[in-house]
């Protein structure tokens, strides 16, 4: 068959958006399947990563400029955060240009046998429900495979403006199928498109991953974070002021993106807690099986998962969950104490074989074919 996939996010970013692309993009090429790629940023590394699994490779057009930067006195850094705010919470910009760009990237391109556009952002999803309405001959079957909701977000520090309602519910008419990682993600779409939901999780190469071979328990209980933040929700900081009071020895090591955030706990905490920019993820895999447990900050809903779970469960180390607003310091303290008894049960791992996964999207199109 000929497959298209149009994503914001590709190796060698490292993101579970960008994960999710590349799985599924290798898969599919390595079933013997042509596969085209559509993507905004190309590097060395993703041309040569693209010529080792036989996968066609574009790009699509996005502004360079991302914001101003902030640097300058005081009164004009905040009137460049507040600039950059407006931008993109009022126009979502830069990723609204893909409204333009993937319909003029997919103007010529024509009968595959299947379309997967990927979000995030959503924005993906709006300027490939423009090609397909211009280009009639685009594709046969068209999936909108999704991460998080959009307007029905729950744990988004800003909602999103009305408006953006009209470009939601237009994609989700043109698509044959919207494909999110979690039956409980249904409530953060518009029901009247609940019927075209369908469940497939996120999907990887297990023959790539490692783990320590016998678990050796750390002489000091040592414990990994690897994630985003989200202030007010999914939180580190109640979290670290907890730890900050406890009489208890420890090592905890946070791999995020956000290391501002959580900086000022660094001079409290000292050598007890190490922060580290994002990893390869195979060896932070590998990394948080030598730990003694690992940590999952809650999102406060039942409707987006982390999909960090995945990891964590491919890790084999207990994992505690705690929603950081209101932690249980009692379950904590346990854990500290390396008593693992309300470990968080994780999902069976076996459902997220890139293989599976990528079943899943194929039978969705002989569903295509047989409408």
């Amino acid at each position: 068959m000929k497959i298209i996939v149009v994503s914001n996010f590709f190796y060698p970013e490292n993101t579970p958006r960008a994960f999710r692309t590349t799985e599924i993009a290798k898969e599919l090429s390595r079933l013997g399947h042509k596969v085209v790629l559509y993507i905004p940023h190309i590097t060395d590394k993703t041309l040569e990563f693209c010529h080792s699994h036989q996968i066609e490779c574009h790009p699509i057009s996005i502004p360079h400029w991302n914001g101003f930067n902030l640097t300058g006195g005081k009164l004009i850094i905040l009137f460049k955060r507040i600039v950059n705010r407006l931008l993109n919470t009022f126009l979502i910009y830069p990723s609204i240009v893909y409204l333009r760009s993937i319909p003029k990237a997919l103007a010529h391109q024509k009968d595959f046998d299947l379309l997967i556009s990927i979000a995030a952002p959503h924005t993906i999803h709006w300027g490939v429900n423009r090609a397909v309405r211009k280009n009639k001959q685009l594709t046969k079957c068209w999936i909108a495979d999704c991460g998080d909701p959009f307007m029905l977000c729950k744990i988004d520090t800003f909602r999103n403006p009305f408006y953006f309602k009209y470009f939601e519910k237009s994609f989700c008419r043109k698509a044959d199928f919207i494909t999110i990682p979690v039956e409980n993600g249904k409530g953060g779409y518009y029901p009247e498109f609940w019927s075209k939901i369908k469940v497939v999780p996120q999907g990887f190469d297990f023959s790539a991953i490692k783990t320590v071979e016998v678990f050796r328990p750390n002489p000091i209980v040592t414990f990994v974070y690897a994630g985003t933040f989200i202030p007010g929700v999914r939180d580190p900081r109640p979290v670290l002021d907890f730890l900050v009071h406890s009489d208890k020895d420890f090592r905890f090591y946070i791999y995020t993106n956000q290391p501002g955030l959580i900086k000022d706990f660094q001079l409290l905490l000292k050598d007890k807690l190490v922060i580290s920019g994002y990893i390869d993820r195979e060896e932070l895999i590998y990394r948080m099986s030598s730990s003694d447990f690992l940590l999952n900050l809650e999102n406060g809903t039942k409707i987006q998962v982390p999909s960090k779970l995945i990891d964590y469960s491919l890790s084999k180390r207990p994992v505690l969950s705690i929603y950081s607003q209101h932690i249980d310091e009692q379950k904590f303290n346990q854990f500290l104490n390396r008593n693992y008894e309300q470990q968080m049960v994780l999902p069976d791992v076996t459902k997220y074989d890139i293989r599976h996964v990528v079943g899943s999207f194929l039978n969705l199109k002989e569903e295509c074919t047989r409408r």
